[in-house]
């Protein structure tokens, strides 16, 4: 209880911080509006998806890897946070502090996943300004954006390990990054990856990128008419496929960043 305690107080000052820094909100958005935006209007139409070549199916296409891409490019933001404290010294008077060790990096994962839920709803909200819609019942799309959170929230604790790894905000913010181009790009979520070379489309089909990616199309009722589902496990079973990932990655990546911030703090 005192470790949970500890937590709510280390993302509570952490959300005041993000409320006195607008812009820290503001510039995450604008990323993920342009990607909506570009993809939908410069090549929307002409990309095949399925067996259709309409903007209308590839606009329900493309959201769901753009929320995906939206919460995983929230690693960055996270990684450039934990380094700042650790490079002005905040981090050394929190140790000072009788409170739990793990206490800080939780509560900063919490805080971050918070962000990523407001930029979430401002990013669904342009969606549908711009064409997107759901074809599932609310219980089914409530479930796609939780299953996205968890991902995010997953993706944060590498963040966090990143951020205690390196000495500069600058480079938590460029080895958050560099590493996502690649995840995203060869996955499905913005080309049907039954079109890609034989390698990359093995690729794709096992990245948990994807997994999230086709759950999510699932979830929103989103797969464009006559897509093929690939023959890969996680491809079939997208859902289980995303917790078991998220799960994985949270496990591993908690125990390692902990257990790197004991080290930097002892």
């Amino acid at each position: 209880m005192s470790a949970i305690s500890d937590s709510a107080v280390i993302a509570r000052r952490n959300l005041i911080r993000m409320g006195r820094i607008p812009e820290m909100l503001i510039f995450g958005l604008i990323q993920p509006i342009m990607f909506v935006v570009l993809f939908t209007y410069v090549f929307g139409g002409s990309i095949q998806v399925g067996s259709s070549n309409s903007t209308q199916a590839y606009r329900e296409f493309l959201m769901a890897g753009i929320f995906a891409q939206t919460v995983t490019f929230a690693t960055a933001g996270a990684g450039a946070g934990i380094a700042d404290d650790m490079h002005k010294g905040l981090i050394d008077r929190f140790r000072s502090l009788p409170m739990a060790r793990g206490a800080v990096l939780t509560g900063r994962t919490i805080a971050d996943l918070v962000q990523t839920a407001l930029t979430l709803v401002v990013l669904a909200v342009v969606a549908v300004i711009v064409g997107w819609r759901t074809h599932e019942n609310f219980g089914k799309v409530l479930a796609g954006f939780a299953l996205l959170l968890l991902f995010g929230y997953a993706f944060s604790w590498i963040g966090a390990l990143i951020g205690l790894s390196v000495r500069t905000p600058e480079a938590a913010t460029s080895g958050g990054l560099i590493w996502l181009f690649p995840l995203t790009f060869i996955s499905n979520a913005f080309v049907d990856a039954n079109l890609m070379p034989s390698f990359l489309r093995h690729i794709a089909e096992w990245n948990p990128f994807s997994a999230v990616v086709q759950a999510c199309r699932e979830l929103f009722g989103n797969l464009p008419p006559g897509f093929e589902t690939p023959d890969a496990w996680p491809m079939q079973h997208p859902v289980w496929a995303s917790l078991i990932w998220s799960v994985v990655i949270i496990l591993v990546f908690r125990t390692l960043a902990v257990r790197k911030y004991r080290r930097a703090t002892g």
